[in-house]
């Protein structure tokens, strides 16, 4: 059964019923303060006693969309109200069709041409491109349609805060900003705990709910006395993780979770094809790699004091080198998988594991501790309203993220909650 109103707060209250008054509500703020649950009540609400014709519900991807929204919506409302066939992923609310559309760049727009809608709602909007916020707006014809969307913060020049929120009174949109406190079921020691897990941009955008520019350090809260580790625990498993270049540089990062729930970085390997001079075949890659796995020259993982081969389960590879990977399972010494390279999700949650103390680095990763510390944001970016970090001497880091991220079902168990979503 559908939850008491008397549940929400007065602001996720206002944020529902807007919708019967407003052609777009938008709800921006803070992670966990409620705006997914009063949109979904709004859009649940839309379903049963809207305009008649189809809806939309939107996101970066269908797995996000699946994931932050479809699978919390059955969770509440029950399946009498909202059912969804995951096998041919047919999302009906109250007998009503809704489309379910992944949105991550640019071709997206062609998926909602021709389409007329009664309704729409758009989750992560500030994830998805303008230009399918633009054709979606054109798609809602139906007389009396209405859409709802619910953002993160981002950077403030941001086509969505800059051409739709910060224009909101003069467009009739209706704007809402949350914060952690307008969640009225988060104990006080939750929500304490949930600031602790973030550092600045990150703090400021997802606690405190400000548009702000990345500037500065991308992982400003690295430190080499908090994160780099001389010693080594026990490993539950050991991973590789690689960014591979063909005519600049590849860069393989041995890590391992640790027996004391942490993430280790435990050893590096580099080749730079410019210095020299010298590009290698994937055969080669594949050879060099093996045998350095197998030396344990730097002493980094040693058994019993002696270097030893180490006890790989798998390989996460820079999903563009393709060539490599199908190298590697022609090799057969190691199971390679394509590496998840969604560089702000990457980025951030390998903040969270250094801001946390999850994530330790060995002191013989001499490069990728370098990289760490230089890792900046690009202003130029920030000038076009995006998060983009400046693309020189990364591939240390390109290698850490990827892995990190891809990896993060075995790790965010550590974590206060899942910060690769917005669940609330």
């Amino acid at each position: 059964m559908s939850p008491a109103i008397g549940a929400l707060s007065p602001k996720q209250r206002a944020a529902w019923w807007a919708l019967e008054d407003c052609g777009l509500v938008i709800l921006e703020g803070a992670v966990r303060s409620g705006k997914s649950v009063a949109a979904d009540h709004a859009f649940v609400d839309l379903a049963a006693h809207g305009p008649q014709g189809n809806l939309l519900l939107a996101g970066r991807t269908q797995d996000t969309v699946i994931r932050n929204v479809i699978h919390p919506l059955v969770d509440v409302f029950g399946e009498h109200e909202v059912y969804f066939n995951r096998g041919s992923r047919e999302l009906r609310i109250h007998g009503r069709r809704v489309y379910v559309v992944g949105a991550n760049d640019e071709r997206a727009q062609e998926k909602i041409r021709g389409l007329t809608l009664a309704g729409a709602y758009v989750d992560e909007a500030s994830t998805i491109p303008e230009s399918f916020w633009m054709m979606l707006r054109t798609r809602l014809s139906a007389e009396g349609s209405r859409m709802i969307a619910t953002t993160n913060p981002d950077a403030p020049l941001h086509w969505l805060k800059r051409d739709w929120l910060d224009r909101a009174p003069e467009l009739g949109v209706g704007r809402f900003s949350f914060r952690l406190e307008d969640n009225p079921h988060l104990p006080d020691a939750y929500v304490e705990s949930v600031k602790r897990e973030f550092t600045g941009l990150w703090y400021r955008r997802f606690i405190l709910g400000e548009w702000v520019a990345a500037e500065g350090a991308v992982f400003d809260m690295f430190d080499p006395v908090l994160h780099v580790s001389d010693e080594l625990p026990a490993m539950q498993t050991w991973w590789l993780f690689v960014d591979y270049g063909t005519a600049t540089v590849t860069h393989a990062l041995l890590a391992g979770l640790g027996t004391d729930e942490r993430l280790y970085v435990a050893r590096e390997w580099r080749w730079d094809a410019k210095e020299r001079r010298r590009q290698l075949t994937d055969a080669e890659y594949s050879v060099h790699l093996r045998d350095w796995l197998a030396s344990g020259a730097d002493g980094a993982y040693a058994l019993n004091g002696k270097p030893a081969p180490v006890p790989l389960s798998r390989a996460y590879v820079d999903p563009s080198a393709v060539s490599f990977s199908a190298q590697l399972r022609r090799d057969g010494w190691v199971k390679p998988r394509e590496a998840e390279n969604d560089v702000l999700d990457g980025i951030r949650y390998t903040a969270t594991l250094l801001t946390s103390g999850r994530l330790c680095i060995h002191r013989s990763c001499a490069h990728l501790i370098r990289e760490l510390t230089g890792y900046r944001w690009d202003a130029k970016a920030q000038e076009r309203g995006e998060d983009s970090p400046v693309k020189a001497d990364d591939h240390g880091v390109d290698a850490l993220r990827y892995g990190a991220y891809t990896t993060r079902r075995y790790t965010r168990r550590w974590l206060v909650y899942d910060t690769t979503k917005e669940a609330a």
